[in-house]
């Protein structure tokens, strides 16, 4: 086999630019210190890389969710700490409103406290967030979610609850509606309420009043009856349908039960007055609070005034017992949210780290290894050109 001499050049230079290329390439290793820079100096690894990558850019995101969801729980937190506050100090209003040693003057000066702290109630539940989002608004973020018109306070926003991603198929509500916090929330002790009729002239209040695993729910009416003076008051207990299911001679602090419901009234009840109990219905706070208000702003002296100050606080504070109970609840689940929000942010977080391990272990270099590789490429291009140089001198006109 013959090589001419422009084959034995050619080969010759190659031999130089591809230790040149190998030299130029391991230098932009060392340069970088990534072992892959493009899919063509390792294609198993290049896919290895591009997968790794995209999970560590879903857990960025997924930071940026939990660091959201954090600050979206903890204001609805602070926010419903604040309505608490607000429903305790209108607890006490009405606690010392209904003391028997409050006349109408001071039981009305309680009642502007009381529509004072309504006002900041309202305030509450339009709380807006950094954005300026609507935090108890459903999906209407946008929209103020209560408003009042002639004296009534109605909600304008939705039942929706809007959720964040924290992790693969983790999802976690980070908002909820304004009907399901300051809306949904049962009167009386949560099996019945109690109501005393508008004609009441007697001085008979409702004390406790209970219910147990027998109760019998239906539209039941406590009716009293002195035809004289002299004669001793009784009770009936009548259900829905007219019938009696309890009845018998009443005295104050006596205990009132019938098919599972224990009710206690204190004083001394007129002929013909009578209180209906009928099933707990939804009540929402701001018809509870204004409900205390306008008990004391009517408040009227002597004791059939009193006796009907008495039990409209007295359900009041009931109703608001059971709204207290509602938002302490709410919050309980709020910290629980808040709770699941920072341990998926901790595995995400050591997710990321053996993600970012692993990224390093196919893509960063090992650096003592490329050096010495450097050096055995020097080498190899030295003696390229050496040889090249050599070659070059392989002529017969250099021996005639």
């Amino acid at each position: 086999m013959r090589l001419s001499t422009v084959q034995i050049f050619q080969q010759g230079v190659n031999a130089i630019l591809d230790r040149q290329f190998e030299l130029n390439q391991t230098q932009q290793q060392i340069a970088s210190g990534k072992r892959v820079s493009s899919p063509a100096d390792d294609p198993i690894a290049a896919v290895q890389i591009l997968d790794i990558s995209e999970d560590l850019n879903k857990i960025d995101q997924y930071a940026r969710n939990t660091t959201t969801a954090e600050s979206q729980l903890a204001l609805s937190d602070s926010t419903l700490g604040r309505v608490g506050d607000v429903l305790q100090r209108v607890r006490e209003l009405a606690v010392q409103g209904n003391n028997a040693t409050q006349d109408a003057a001071s039981r009305r000066a309680l009642g502007a406290e009381v529509q004072q702290r309504l006002d900041e109630l309202l305030a509450l539940a339009n709380t807006r967030d950094a954005n300026g989002e609507y935090l108890y608004a459903g999906f209407q973020s946008t929209q103020q979610p209560f408003t009042r018109q002639g004296g009534v306070i109605g909600y304008e926003g939705d039942d929706g609850q809007r959720f964040l991603e924290v992790a693969e198929n983790t999802r976690v509500a980070v908002r909820d509606s304004g009907s399901a916090i300051f809306l949904d929330i049962p009167a009386g002790n949560g099996r019945f309420a109690i109501a005393a009729d508008g004609g009441n002239t007697g001085t008979a209040v409702v004390g406790e009043a209970s219910a147990d695993g027998s109760y019998l729910p239906d539209d039941y009416t406590i009716s009293f009856s002195q035809p004289l003076p002299g004669d001793p008051v009784s009770y009936t207990v009548t259900d829905g349908s007219a019938a009696t299911v309890a009845s018998g001679t009443y005295s104050s602090g006596d205990v009132i039960t019938f098919n599972g419901a224990s009710v206690v009234f204190e004083g001394q009840p007129a002929d013909a007055d009578s209180f209906s109990i009928g099933a707990s219905p939804r009540r929402d706070l701001f018809t509870t609070v204004a409900a205390i208000a306008d008990a004391l702003l009517q408040a009227e002296d002597g004791p059939a005034g009193s006796a009907r100050v008495n039990n409209e606080l007295g359900s009041g504070l009931r109703n608001l017992d059971q709204g207290l109970e509602a938002i302490l609840g709410k919050r309980a689940e709020l910290g629980a949210r808040l709770n699941r929000v920072e341990t998926q942010q901790s595995v995400n977080e050591d997710f990321a780290l053996q993600l970012q391990e692993t990224l390093s272990d196919v893509q960063d270099l090992d650096y003592a290894e490329a050096i010495s590789r450097l050096n055995l490429q020097l080498v190899a291009l030295q003696a390229a050109q050496q040889t090249f140089v050599r070659v070059q001198g392989l002529s017969l006109f250099n021996f005639l």
